[in-house]
């Protein structure tokens, strides 16, 4: 059967994933930079616009292309159309089209178009449009746009390996991403002089559920204390919540489990369930208050690592590298 695999979604399965990843990232990009503009504030009460660049691992590529300290213009261009910047809005468009194309076949005429028609309008985005627009203008448009690819995917796409491998890149990005919002966004956010428990310490923490568009799931459990121990524990173990760490992780295994059992890739499968089985332990049988107290930086970076073993481990499982051919052998009639 993983010959079969091989033959119909090697590079169908590949393309599938990172189409799902890619738009998972644009979404939460948009949502990070409408929230920053609006609630991240440094100590002096500035934007705080640096803190993105933490996110995204991005502070030697920013550097490369822009000087420091980071400005909102210089940010934004990075961002939204800096061609040079892998993790820019123009950048990332231009990948989700590419892997678009390559699963063209598999994917559904409404996908295709409402790709084609997004994708488009995102490559050819220049500053002057955002200027005209304004920022909350344009994030607003993004997040619509991949909730609208979501939605039409979710109504068309047949269930078959290419769904599965589609799933499986949407719930591993949204797991890396949660993570990196809550390591960051935990050491930037209270001000030098802030207390605990202040009005500006509440208004942070809901900045960091508005950058997971948790704030008013949030609420409903919650509707008068906010902790960093609450918000923590909801976005990382609230299996209610579409993009917390815990639910993200039942739904990757799901399905690997659906990819082994449907398809006869139990042997493939195993060695990546049973990662993600050993992550799931150590979140289940830790509170809030113990991962914050034991260390939640480098709970973080565990889960992160764990995350890109995984991916790794997908690559190399279900579309290794073709290998690399001796001139002999490409003169040689097979």
């Amino acid at each position: 059967m993983l010959a079969n695999l091989n033959m119909l979604l090697s590079r169908y399965g590949e393309s599938m994933m990172w189409l799902a990843r890619y738009m998972e990232r644009i979404e939460n990009l948009a949502r990070l930079l409408e929230v920053t503009e609006a609630f991240v504030r440094n100590p002096d009460g500035s934007p705080g616009w640096d803190s993105i660049l933490q996110i995204n691992s991005d502070e030697e590529r920013y550097a490369a292309i822009y000087p420091l300290p980071a400005t909102e213009e210089n940010i934004l261009a990075f961002y939204i159309t800096e061609s040079a910047n892998p993790t820019s809005i123009r950048a990332m468009a231009h990948m989700v089209r590419e892997n678009a194309r390559s699963a063209r076949p598999l994917i559904s005429t409404e996908m295709w178009m409402q790709l084609n028609v997004f994708t488009r309008s995102m490559m050819e985005l220049s500053t002057p449009d955002i200027r005209r627009n304004g920022l909350s203008g344009l994030c607003n448009r993004l997040k619509q746009d991949c909730q609208t690819h979501f939605g039409v995917t979710e109504g068309t796409l047949y269930r078959d390996q290419a769904w599965l491998f589609y799933l499986l890149g949407k719930y591993l990005e949204r797991s890396d991403q949660i993570t990196r919002l809550i390591d960051i966004r935990y050491h930037t956010l209270l001000p030098g002089g802030e207390t605990s428990g202040s009005q500006m310490d509440i208004t942070q923490w809901g900045s960091v559920l508005r950058s997971a568009a948790a704030y008013h799931a949030f609420r409903r459990l919650q509707p008068v204390t906010t902790t960093p121990a609450n918000v923590v524990g909801f976005l990382l173990k609230n299996e209610g919540f579409p993009r917390s760490l815990m639910l993200n992780l039942r739904q990757v295994d799901n399905t690997l489990n659906a990819l082994s059992t449907h398809y006869n890739l139990r042997h493939q499968c195993s060695p990546l369930q049973e990662r993600i089985i050993n992550l799931r332990a150590t979140l289940e049988d830790q509170t809030a208050e113990d991962i914050i107290s034991r260390g939640l930086h480098e709970y973080m970076t565990y889960i992160q690592d764990q995350l890109a073993a995984l991916q790794a481990e997908v690559s190399v499982t279900f579309w290794p590298a073709a290998p690399v051919m001796t001139r002999e052998e490409t003169l040689t009639p097979q």
